[in-house]
C-alpha cells in the first residue's frame, strides 16, 4: 500500500553518482589529479551497485 512514497534506490545512486563524476571533473580541472581518480573511482563504485539494482 505504502509502495507508492517509496523512493527508488537506483535513482537516489545515480544522482550521487552524476555528483561524484562532477566533483572529479572540477578537481581534474583544477589540476589536482589524485582527488580526480579518487573520485573517479567512488563515481564507478556507485555505477557498479547502480546496475547490481537494476539487474544487469
Amino acid at each position: 500500500m505504502w509502495g507508492i512514497f517509496r523512493r527508488d534506490p537506483a535513482a537516489r545512486l545515480q544522482k550521487a553518482y552524476e555528483r561524484k563524476l562532477e566533483e572529479a571533473m572540477l578537481a581534474s580541472r583544477n589540476g589536482d589529479m589524485r582527488a580526480n581518480a579518487s573520485l573517479t573511482e567512488e563515481a564507478e563504485a556507485l555505477r557498479a551497485e547502480i546496475e547490481r539494482l537494476k539487474g544487469g
